[in-house]
């Protein structure tokens, strides 16, 4: 399998940039309707190469982006997680993301992704605070932004949802 370089290592993952060769896996989750559920909808696999290309841009352009999450033990791809510019109510703010594949929900491996990039955007990108934009309903999203110190900051309206904005600052993550 041809990988992207890694960017981050924790107990249980890596996170690296995404490949080519990531497409199938990617769309094990983006395409799927229940993983997607509180997005506008799923991606077809065209739209998932798209995002896929956005976020290898994203890495050439602004030096991050939601990096593939492989799982050590099977060197499996699983999800992604990462840092990405959000437009919220006008202003480009930095936002902590996150999807897993739906049969390794529960096993913690988001919030532990999740907790690698925070640090390193306080870190390596030098941020003062992040956010994470989820919908109300999706109390799976919602307990890892709260398990990596973030609390609701505000609500918006995001690709024409509501949204709760989590926020954490610098020096205030648990």
């Amino acid at each position: 399998m041809s990988r992207g370089d890694i960017i981050l290592e924790t107990d249980r993952l890596w996170l690296r940039e995404f490949v080519a060769e990531d497409l199938a896996a990617l769309c094990r989750i983006l395409c799927d309707p229940e993983t997607m559920r509180f997005y506008p909808k799923a991606l077809d696999e065209t739209a998932a190469r798209e995002w896929l290309t956005r976020n290898q841009q994203r890495y050439a352009a602004e030096g991050h982006g939601l990096w593939a999450m492989d799982l050590k033990s099977t060197g499996e791809m699983i999800g992604d997680c990462g840092i990405t510019l959000q437009q919220v109510d006008g202003e480009s703010l930095p936002e902590l993301g996150y999807h897993l594949r739906r049969e390794m929900w529960g096993q913690g491996l988001a919030s532990e992704a999740a907790r690698a990039c925070r640090d390193h955007g306080f870190a390596k990108l030098n941020s003062e605070f992040l956010v994470s934009l989820i919908r109300p309903g999706n109390v799976r999203s919602r307990r890892v932004a709260e398990r990596n110190g973030m609390t609701i900051w505000k609500e918006t309206m995001h690709s024409g949802l509501p949204h709760w904005v989590y926020r954490v600052e610098r020096g205030k993550q648990r």
